[in-house]
């Protein structure tokens, strides 16, 4: 008698905030936590932008995240509040450099102009890769692309994670500009905001809440998840302009908080 086969499990996808900080003040002063994404896709753990606190606050989270898990490390840009801990991350997810393991993707900028990754440290992984726009990649049975270079101070990417069931995009730092939107077509998708309103009268590149307004009306996103608050967003409290903007859309809006997990099967009804 033959016995059946067993179905193969389908892996869970799902991204826990470690931090939801942005900008220097928030930051430096802790209001929200830093830290970065833990990614958790078709089988495969990625830690994306490890800034400063990733490290204490993955061994301090209930269930506690374990970096020796870790099949890869992504750096969208070398800015501290991405990278403050990516030297101490690679470290831990290489057990101080006893098993060789795990790729980087990161700019060329991150690397070779100021780099915020030690060499020394960069003998600990198992490969190097470097982001350049409109470039795809794989990490297991993980596939993912870069969009076009953003509008930002440093080599910048945002990202488009293409899992069988859906592609989840992520819009990183940068200003905003008219084809941004085309370039992100998830039906998840996650956005850096860091200001409630535009500064004219200072250079800062980052999106601001009006600018998501304009991306929600192109956007075919049917769930937009908010992260990476300033602190004028953080004084307008990230929950309530979600809803509001929610109610007024007619779309899902999340406002991501610290320590959050988004189960992406659950958004899209898998």
């Amino acid at each position: 008698m033959t016995t059946p086969s067993r179905k193969k499990e389908a892996h869970k996808n799902w991204i826990k905030f470690i931090g939801t900080a942005g900008a220097r003040f928030v930051v430096a002063r802790q209001l929200r936590s830093s830290g970065g994404l833990w990614l958790s896709f078709q089988g495969v753990n990625l830690y994306m932008d490890p800034g400063t606190g990733a490290l204490v606050h993955c061994l301090s989270a209930n269930p506690k995240l374990d970096p020796t898990t870790l099949d890869g490390i992504l750096l969208s840009h070398k800015h501290l509040d991405h990278s403050g801990d990516i030297n101490a991350m690679v470290e831990a997810m290489t057990e101080g450099g006893y098993q060789r393991k795990g790729k980087l993707f990161a700019p060329e900028e991150a690397l070779e102009d100021d780099p915020v990754i030690l060499r020394y440290i960069r003998s600990y992984l198992g490969k190097i890769e470097i982001l350049r726009e409109n470039e795809t990649y794989t990490l297991g049975d993980l596939k993912f692309s870069t969009a076009g270079r953003h509008h930002h101070s440093v080599e910048t990417y945002g990202f488009n994670f293409h899992l069988p069931e859906a592609t989840v995009s992520y819009i990183t730092d940068t200003k905003f500009h008219p084809d941004l939107i085309s370039q992100y077509p998830g039906e998840v998708l996650l956005l850096n905001v860091v200001l409630l309103a535009e500064m004219p009268d200072r250079k800062i590149d980052h999106l601001s809440f009006e600018d998501v307004k304009i991306i929600l009306k192109e956007s075919k996103a049917k769930v937009m998840a908010l992260t990476h608050f300033g602190t004028r967003i953080l004084q307008a409290d990230p929950a309530t302009l979600a809803e509001r903007l929610s109610q007024e859309t007619g779309k899902r809006i999340i406002a991501a908080r610290d320590g959050m997990i988004l189960n992406i099967d659950e958004l899209i009804g898998q």
